[in-house]
């Protein structure tokens, strides 16, 4: 975890699982590098938001594998699940709901599952494009810090590779050109500069 800046409660705070996705933000809003997975995300949001002050509302930006042909380009997020989690089978343990779907506000229609393990086989895309359009191992863990914070969450994904055979190798020769395209996303959509 790196908070790069300093978190005030009148600005957002931008929302980063690597160094990689990051590069090309040259902004005055405070950053925070959260490392990759869920443990990673959720823990170093949840200290941020934990020592205080507060943001105004946070803006994840990251990579997203895609799930379903034809998915490119830059998308802001409407709904994040656990895809790793087996909330139903849970509920049958104890009766109790873990890991329903979360709305996120001024999101759209695009649906983000969220899970620790990289999607790089083809049965395992196909399997998760019954449930959601992208795939990332963030997103849902940032959701639930920020809504049990009480601050608004923005989730925004660029789509880095096919979430197929060969994503990992995409995912390295993409990842500049995607931060580029977070970036200028972040300029165009955030008070980026005082």
């Amino acid at each position: 975890m790196e908070l790069l800046g300093e978190i005030t409660a009148d600005r957002p705070l931008l929302v980063v699982a690597v160094k990689e996705e990051a590069q090309f933000l040259d902004t005055d809003l405070p950053v925070l590098l959260t490392g990759m997975g869920k443990v990673n995300a959720a823990t170093a949001l949840a200290t941020v938001l934990g020592r205080g002050p507060r943001p105004a509302g946070i803006v994840n930006l990251g990579t997203a594998g895609a799930l379903r042909p034809g998915w490119a380009g830059t998308h802001v997020v409407g709904t994040v699940l656990q895809h790793d989690l087996d909330g139903e089978l849970l509920a049958t343990l104890t009766g109790e709901t873990y890991g329903a779907p979360l709305t996120l506000p001024d999101g759209g229609d695009v649906v983000l599952a969220t899970g620790d393990a990289f999607i790089a086989d083809e049965a395992s895309r196909v399997r998760l494009a019954e449930r959601a359009a992208l795939v990332d191992m963030e997103g849902y863990a940032l959701a639930t810090a920020a809504a049990l914070a009480g601050v608004p969450l923005r989730i925004v994904k660029h789509v880095s590779d096919e979430a197929g055979d060969g994503a990992a190798r995409s995912w390295r020769e993409s990842v500049a050109e995607c931060a580029r395209a977070l970036a200028d996303w972040a300029e165009a959509n955030t008070p980026y500069r005082s």
